[in-house]
This record gives C-alpha cells, sequence and structure tokens, in this order.
C-alpha cells in the first residue's frame, strides 16, 4: 500500500487519452495490453479509484469498441465512476483529442491530470507526488510537468485557471499552452522512469514484460 496521500480538499479530474491507434504495433489498443495478468486499463482505473476524483473522462478513438466494453467491465467491477467520450475525429492526431477532453470536463475541479493510456508504470503513488508538487508550485505556476534525465514526461498536471484560459482559446491545446507559456510550467525533476515509459513499440512491451491479451 502506499506511504503517499493525496493533498486533503483538492479536487482532482483526470482525463485518460485513450484514443489512439497504435501504428507503430500494427494497430493494436495499447490500453489492452495486458501486465501482470491485468490490462493496463485496469491497472490504470485501480489507481484513479484510490484518488477519488470529482470527474474521470476517457476519451477513445480507433478501437473504441473493445476499449468502451473494458471500460464498462471496469465501472461496474470497481464501483468506478467514468465519463466516456468517442472522439469521431481521432484520425486528426492526440490534439482533437486533448481539446475534447477540455470542452468536456464539467465538474468542479481544482486542477486536471492529462494522463495517457499507454504508460504501463504510472500509478497511484506517481500520480499523488504530481498532486503534490502542484500544492507546493509558486503561485505563478499553473502547470507541472515531470522531467526524467532531461526528458518531457506524463502525466502533466493543470491548474483550474490554465483549463479554463485554453477553453476560452479556440484549438488551444495542453501542448500549445505549455509553449505559450513556459514560465508558467513547474518542472519537475524525477527519477522515476515511469514518467517516460511507454508501449510504442513491440521490443517496448518485452522490455516492460507487458503481454497481448
Amino acid at each position: 500500500m502506499t506511504s503517499l496521500r493525496k493533498p486533503s480538499n483538492l479536487r482532482v479530474a483526470i482525463v485518460l487519452l485513450a484514443a489512439g491507434e497504435g501504428s507503430r504495433m500494427g494497430s493494436v489498443p495499447k490500453a489492452l495490453l495486458q501486465k501482470d495478468g491485468k490490462t493496463l486499463l485496469e491497472r490504470f482505473c485501480a489507481a484513479v479509484k484510490t484518488l477519488h476524483p470529482v470527474e474521470f473522462v476517457v476519451i477513445t478513438g480507433f478501437h473504441a469498441t473493445p476499449i468502451e466494453q473494458e471500460l464498462n467491465r471496469l465501472a461496474k467491477l470497481m464501483d468506478l465512476s467514468i465519463t466516456v467520450i468517442h472522439n469521431q475525429n481521432a484520425s486528426a492526431g492526440q490534439t482533437s483529442s486533448v481539446r475534447l477532453a477540455l470542452e468536456s470536463l464539467d465538474s468542479p475541479f481544482d486542477v486536471v491530470a492529462m494522463c495517457l493510456s499507454d504508460q504501463p508504470q504510472i500509478g497511484e503513488d506517481e500520480l499523488i507526488v504530481l498532486l503534490n508538487q502542484f500544492v507546493d508550485r509558486e503561485p505563478h505556476q499553473d502547470v507541472v510537468m515531470p522531467i526524467v534525465g532531461g526528458q518531457r514526461g506524463n502525466p502533466v498536471v493543470f491548474s483550474k485557471k490554465a483549463i479554463d484560459e485554453m477553453r476560452q482559446i479556440p484549438g488551444m491545446v495542453c501542448r500549445s499552452f505549455m509553449d505559450k507559456h513556459p514560465n508558467r510550467i513547474k518542472m519537475f525533476n524525477s527519477d522515476n522512469e515511469a514518467y517516460v515509459l511507454d508501449v510504442d513499440t513491440v521490443a517496448g512491451i518485452q522490455k516492460l514484460g507487458i503481454t497481448r491479451a
């Protein structure tokens, strides 16, 4: 059990981007790859449940049917509220999913964690660390981004203020917001490779002990 604790009274919304095609792996729904007998989706949902988010949004696109079937199973299994949004324009790339997620959020949140569905080692501890970094940020900082060995990582955490600003500008997404406001980013240097490990290639999934169902 984790020794870390989520900051009290922090209202957290979580977005999981699961709309990708997995083209570099031959069109595979990466969220349904398995580690230790559980799908990456199940492992992530288990971490989310411990955080008691005010909202949990999952964006689907390619492979929507099997991913949404798994989400329905997990919602019942874990008694977890999941808002599933299908990106009809997933072929336009991840930015379209991010924008759809921004526009879909409708809960009273303080912070949003933007997460990727192909990071098998992101769990409760990694999310809590980011949330604590958010609480300890400087007043002008609205983004917390993990950095591992000089490499940008994920998830990235955004304040409500940042989300509201993005929503007001048509087409604005998280990456373009960060590029425009580098002074508002808190770079969190970490040696935890979970923030930069993903399952983009067959070699990568073998290294991480990932299997196909």
